[in-house]
């Protein structure tokens, strides 16, 4: 992933050195639990823990001769080890290795997601509490329906993004297993044993069964799961963008003193990172694909896998990351006009109460398509001519026939579509 990108705590998972490290941790744990049972000697293990380290310009100078980067990374540590290197990786094939240190980082990549859909998460309900019955407009196929609360919005937007969370813990969790069962997944060198010391000591689960590798559909639930928690908060921020149009003008990104929105025309203030959102998400998406495509491998393991996952495994924990961090950021700084959001509601005289007044009409008129042609006679007019709707209603003398005055101001009456806000947030926050 691009630097741009790149938030440096996950950043530092993916780096080379990271990588070489995190190999090195597994081949070391191997060994260990090949010396806990007898499979080396005790005293070449203690020599193994000792020296064992790398060089990352040496690994790939060797890697440019043998073009194999676990033979090269073994012969650079071998380098530091000395004549003990010949017991490590003892019985092993590359991907023993390989795959075990891939889900150890992928579960400390998951746990910084993790912590930042937390953050987000404390971020969406202070909002949903501070903005609980202010009334915003409703919108249905992106035209006006009924008002409703901005801070029902938001409890959407909580409960959404805590089912991403969840949906990213379980593919989390299943993705966090080692193996360290040999060539084919068979254990013919080695005893189920040794992978289950390994997998213990780093915190992994041992697969029940593999081949040569982990099996690649945990590895794509993963990435489908943060291409989940991306489109939904895409959704959050294209929500943030329509309502951030100039002739909306009801929640807006933040705009800091010196911030310039346009290189050509000062009065700009452009929803940037709201739209950098849905683009993440746009590349987390082609990411899930292409995981998808990595599960049918030959037989017990071929590697048209690899090159794939060098690419989409960092970049989608990088840019998920980052995305998040984007979102909070939007988030801690957004900008709710209620003054705009009660004025447009107002919007031609209050046409947008038209229900609450057919349902009063109703029941007097008798026939509930009588009362709708009467109401919705007098909305068309106000749309089409620019009066206001309550007067219009006031003055049709066929309402009046059946509605007081006093009837036909309660129907636009703002209380009616926040009056049960409360009994939703004990559904999703509790009491």
């Amino acid at each position: 992933m691009i630097e741009r990108y790149t938030l440096p705590e996950m950043g530092a998972l993916w780096t080379d050195e990271a990588r070489f490290r995190t190999w090195l941790e597994v081949e070391v744990e191997a060994a260990r639990a090949m010396a806990h049972y007898r499979v080396i000697p005790a005293k070449a293990f203690a020599t193994i823990a000792e020296k064992a380290n790398f060089d990352a310009a040496r690994i790939r100078e060797i890697e440019a001769e043998v073009n194999h980067d676990v033979i090269a990374f073994l012969t650079s540590v071998a380098e530091h080890v000395g004549e003990d290197a010949r017991y490590m990786h003892f019985g092993m094939t590359s991907s023993d290795m390989l795959d075990t240190a891939l889900s150890l980082t992928l579960k400390r990549a998951a746990a910084l997601i993790d912590r930042k859909i937390d953050t987000a998460l404390k971020a969406v309900r202070k909002l949903a509490f501070k903005h609980k019955t202010t009334p915003i407009m409703g919108r249905t196929h992106g035209v006006f329906a009924e008002p409703t609360s901005v801070g029902l919005k938001f409890a959407v937007w909580y409960t959404e993004l805590d089912r991403a969370r969840q949906r990213v813990r379980a593919a989390a969790d299943g993705v966090a297993v080692g193996k360290i069962s040999g060539a084919v997944g068979n254990f013919a060198h080695l005893d189920p044993k040794i992978e289950a010391m390994v997998c213990r000591r780093l915190g992994l689960k041992p697969a029940p069964v593999s081949t040569q590798v982990v099996q690649r559909d945990r590895h794509a639930a993963l990435v489908t799961a943060l291409a989940l928690l991306a489109s939904s908060l895409e959704k959050f921020a294209t929500e943030i963008r329509l309502l951030q149009r100039t002739e909306t003008g009801e929640m807006m990104e933040g705009f800091s003193r010196k911030q310039k929105g346009s290189s050509a025309m000062p009065h700009k203030k452009n929803p940037i990172t709201a739209e950098r959102i849905c683009g993440i998400a746009r590349l987390l998406r082609g990411y899930a694909l292409s995981a998808m495509e990595n599960i049918p491998l030959w037989h017990e393991r071929d590697i048209a896998h690899s090159s794939v996952e060098r690419v989409i495994l960092p970049d989608a924990c990088i840019i998920t990351d980052y995305g998040l961090q984007k979102f909070i950021e939007i988030l801690n700084g957004l900008v709710i006009d209620a003054r705009r959001m009660r004025e447009n509601i107002y919007y031609r005289g209050g046409v947008v109460f038209s229900q609450q007044l057919l349902l009063k009409l109703a029941g007097p008129v008798g026939s509930r398509d009588t009362a709708y042609r009467i109401v919705q006679r007098n909305a068309m007019k106000a749309l089409e001519t620019g009066e206001s709707f309550r007067d219009l209603v006031r003055q049709d003398i066929e309402i009046r026939r059946y509605l007081s005055e006093k009837d036909i101001d309660r129907s636009f009456d703002l209380e009616y579509y926040t009056k049960n806000v409360d009994r939703i947030f004990e559904r999703v926050f509790g009491k």
